[in-house]
């Protein structure tokens, strides 16, 4: 089968990543063989392929964002059968989907969306279980209904996972929604998404929210260079809040929280399928309930650039526009 990996980690170079022919899988147990359609490029690929060595003598594949058909199952399967189509980001731990036919336990791994193309579908699975885990397992946040007036500061919200997260939080919570984005195309991303308010990172921040004369930010989401606005955040956030985060931070002084007894919460989608905790399956479910609310037109996709055919040469350019840190959305591609 076709796929596209490499041997030797490091910075971006023409040969990168290179178009390899690998065998083909097979099902077992839990495991899906799926006929991946169209995948997703996500900052985890690029970090994965600055830092992470293949097994001696094997070529490691990256991606964690794949739409595709079920070919096979293996013997403990019970949640899907041969035909249907599925989405899904995967385990980390695993090879990746960046292949024709892909492995992938089928408790990580929901029915597509039926009324949008593989190529947007794929744009949503690693972002939508990441922004969803953010919102109602790490910061507990209530439905709608059944909170109280409170504001949600997102930093750096016009990228994959800030891009769901408005959406989540905008349409199925209380929250008033306060994104931030430097630039006006991203700007204008943020509040097309559904942001009440977007404000510039680059400026100080607690200025711009006491001008919005809003409820109190109980919670911020930290996507990008939480060490950098953390001073900031520990201000803006009201006494007892919680702030969460999932990126890579240099190490910072976590005892700016105490004053106001502000609590710290991590976020990492494949921490389930790392471990294998006994509730792995919420993934699948979340999936499915994600779907719905995109067949129902509550959410959206975030794809905004496809790239075309899956191959080396389109990965390196996807890997090449996450690393300019300009992203807006999604990069998808479709097809080998």
């Amino acid at each position: 089968m076709k796929a596209i990996g490499y041997r030797r980690p490091g910075p971006l170079t023409a040969d990168s990543l290179i178009d390899i022919e690998l065998p083909r899988p097979e099902a077992t147990a839990h495991d899906l063989l799926v006929e991946v359609r169209a995948i997703s490029v996500n900052p985890v690929d690029t970090k994965l392929r600055i830092g992470a060595a293949p097994v001696a003598g094997e070529y490691k594949v990256l991606g964690y964002d794949a739409v595709g058909i079920v070919r096979e199952v293996g013997t403990d399967v019970t949640l899907f059968k041969a035909g249907d189509e599925v989405w899904y980001a995967g385990a980390i731990d695993r090879a990746g989907c960046n292949s024709e036919f892909h492995l992938v336990d089928e408790r990580l791994v929901g029915h597509k969306p039926r009324s949008i193309s593989a190529a947007d579908a794929a744009a949503l699975p690693l972002t939508g279980i990441t922004a969803w885990e953010l919102l109602f397992d790490r910061l507990q946040i209530p439905l709608a209904g059944g909170g109280q007036p409170s504001t949600l500061l997102i930093v750096g919200a016009a990228g994959g996972v800030g891009s769901i997260l408005i959406q989540l939080a905008r349409q199925l919570t209380d929250l008033t929604v306060v994104a931030t984005a430097s630039r006006p195309e991203s700007q204008r991303w943020a509040k097309a998404m559904g942001a009440h308010q977007v404000i510039n990172h680059r400026e100080p921040m607690a200025a711009q929210i006491t001008d919005q004369k809003l409820p109190p930010v109980h919670h911020v989401i930290s996507l990008t260079q939480t060490d950098k606005y953390l001073a900031q955040l520990v201000e803006i956030l009201a006494p007892q809040g919680k702030l969460a985060l999932i990126d890579d931070p240099g190490p910072f002084d976590a005892r700016l929280l105490k004053r106001k007894s502000l609590s710290l919460h991590w976020e990492l989608m494949f921490t389930r399928s790392l471990y294998q905790t006994t509730d792995m399956q919420a993934q699948h479910k979340l999936l499915n309930e994600l779907a719905n609310l995109v067949d129902q037109g509550i959410v959206r996709t975030t794809a905004q650039q496809n790239l075309g055919k899956i191959n080396a040469a389109n990965l390196l350019q996807a890997h090449r526009l996450l690393e300019s840190g300009e992203v807006i959305g999604k990069v998808v591609l479709e097809g080998f």
